[in-house]
């Protein structure tokens, strides 16, 4: 099997690659931690990690970077003198894990070629490798296995799109979910399919989701009038945040808004493309629809006071949580459009009732629960995002109720972090 997914990376993912790099070299686009990914860093990357034992998490994109938050956190507190090495596929995910307190060294994630995979462990020299949800990369695994490194999933998911085809290629994932030495799985729906895919029985555990653990960063012990007075809002204008937005879900977002307008004349929406290089085209749009906007990054120390009616489009990466803290209402994007949905809890964190729409594959339990307890809607198209909304921002006393019910639930939920690091602690007593 590893010899047949090496053939391919030579054959097809290489010269791809390449070509990719050097397409990008010529527009004048290099992209980001070109030496990382092929295993290279430099001696003052790598100075803190001597002498030190190190634990290597990785995290592909945004989502499972802030789901690794707490355990970050956690495992920095039980085990002080480890280093921690946080590696990414996306540079969005590595502008947010260069924020993250406990994190020693961010790294771009290495290709899965067997040179660059060996050259990047023979520099960290990790003696754990933790990887979130389901990034399985086989020559990762496997000579993480070889060199004798413990490796453990944790809030391991397996979402409806992806279990059909992990079954039908189970010949090629079962040897790589056999590296691991511990699979920590968010459900028991999720620990029977990575079992039906290959995963040793007896080396699976349901630790929940870490994403119930998250924490506010201090946001939500800020003032919620001091944050608007931050980003100039009206102190007593209803605010709408449309949080990770994808193509085709601003228009519709748009489209809402102007509705909601004529019901709600002091409202200001607030709009957060999950992609923030996407906002030039975003502003477009909104130019198209006669809506006025302001971009976060051109807000100084001292800003205009926002119109109602206006669009403040967020073009920055890691602010998301400030805004939901002063919103009357979220709702959730990638969930109107068939991305799989986005992460609802965050928003139920801040106490904020959260809409979303029926595309919530990759949060299926989430907003099930989110759902049960009274602190979400799911609206199947903009008609009912509109009416909810509408009725929503005209009912302070029921926004306050979901909120207070969404939190609720994450209260409830918690404890998925210190499962996880008594798997770790099982993992690290056994050597």
């Amino acid at each position: 099997m590893y010899l047949l997914y090496n053939i391919l990376l030579l054959v097809l993912a290489l010269p791809i690659l390449s070509g990719h790099l050097l397409y990008g070299l010529l527009r004048g686009r290099r992209r980001q931690g070109v030496r990382e990914r092929f295993g290279y860093y430099g001696k003052d990357q790598l100075a803190f990690l001597a002498g030190k034992k190190t634990v290597w998490i990785h995290a592909v994109s945004v989502g499972e970077t802030q789901a690794a938050v707490p355990l970050v956190k956690a495992f920095k507190k039980r085990f002080p003198d480890w280093a921690v090495v946080l590696t990414n596929v996306t540079e969005t995910g590595h502008k947010v894990a260069t924020g993250i307190a406990g994190v020693d060294l961010c790294l771009y994630f290495p290709y899965d070629f067997p040179w660059t995979i060996r050259r990047a462990f023979s520099q960290v020299k990790p003696e754990l490798v933790v990887v979130v949800e389901t990034e399985i990369w086989p020559n990762f695994m496997r000579i993480a296995r070889l060199a004798g490194i413990h490796a453990l999933l944790v809030n391991g998911r397996i979402s409806d799109r992806s279990f059909p085809r992990y079954r039908r290629l189970k010949f090629f994932i079962k040897p790589v979910l056999q590296q691991f030495t511990r699979l920590c799985m968010q459900s028991a729906l999720d620990a029977e399919r990575v079992e039906a895919m290959g995963a040793p029985a007896e080396r699976i555990e349901i630790t929940r989701n870490l994403k119930f653990d998250m924490q506010t960063g201090g946001v939500s012990e800020q003032n919620p009038e001091a944050i608007r007075r931050k980003f100039g809002f009206p102190p007593d204008g209803k605010v709408l945040v449309a949080g990770s937005t994808h193509a085709g879900e601003e228009e519709l977002v748009a489209n809402v808004y102007r509705r909601l307008l004529k019901k709600q004349p002091d409202l200001c929406l607030v709009l957060v493309p999950r992609h923030p290089d996407r906002c030039p085209a975003v502003g477009e749009l909104l130019s198209s629809y006669n809506l006025a906007y302001s971009l976060r990054s051109e807000c100084g120390d001292d800003p205009a006071l926002l119109t109602p009616g206006s669009v403040f489009l967020v073009d920055t990466i890691g602010e998301l949580l400030q805004f939901y803290a002063l919103a009357d209402l979220v709702f959730v994007g990638g969930s109107l459009v068939p991305v799989g949905g986005h992460n609802i809890l965050e928003a139920a964190l801040l106490k904020k009732p959260v809409l979303f729409g029926p595309h919530m594959n990759n949060f299926k339990e989430i907003s099930r629960l989110l759902i049960k307890a009274g602190g979400g809607l799911c609206i199947p198209d903009s008609e009912e995002l509109f009416d909810a909304a509408a009725e929503l921002l005209a009912d302070s006393d029921r926004c306050q109720d979901m909120g207070a019910k969404g939190y609720a639930l994450l209260q409830d939920n918690r404890g998925a972090t210190e499962r996880t690091l008594q798997a770790i602690e099982r993992i690290l007593g056994d050597e």
